[in-house]
């Protein structure tokens, strides 16, 4: 299967950063993207998912920081060398081609993708790696069987 995995809020923590630089309005215009921490469990995780499927990063950067471009690629290249030529940056998940999108965010076309979105909310009781993989792991047996 081909599966986007979504950066800020499902790999690198950007809620963390934000919440200690005390920005109270867009903190996207201030954190600095180089320096996030890994998300408990994406590094086992996506190294898991892309044993078994095409993996790529669908990331949405602001556009008003092109500098951040640099630091998301240097940042996956840090953390998750396999996939630094998999890096997609865009404002319009909607517009991908494949079978799961795994992202945190409904505002970037996710609930319009036309294949299974993954809503990776800050509802940790079910919504972390542990249920992202189980809900994969469910989905490629579905489709096997077709």
């Amino acid at each position: 299967m081909r599966i986007y995995i979504d950066m800020d809020g499902v790999i690198a923590n950007f809620d963390k950063a934000a919440k200690e630089g005390e920005w109270k309005h867009r903190p996207d215009l201030h954190v600095n993207y180089r320096n996030l921490e890994v998300i408990n469990g994406a590094i086992e995780s996506l190294a898991k998912l892309n044993a078994d499927h095409e993996i790529f990063i669908a990331s949405t950067p602001p556009w008003t920081r092109p500098e951040v471009w640099g630091h998301k690629k240097e940042w996956l290249e840090e953390h998750f060398p396999y996939l630094k030529r998999k890096l997609i940056l865009t404002h319009r998940k909607d517009l991908l081609i494949g079978d799961i999108l795994i992202d945190d965010s409904k505002y970037r076309g996710q609930p319009d993708f036309k294949g299974s979105w993954f809503w990776f909310n800050k509802d940790w009781d079910n919504r972390n790696w542990k249920a992202c993989l189980e809900y994969v792991n469910n989905l490629n047996e579905k489709y096997e069987k077709v």
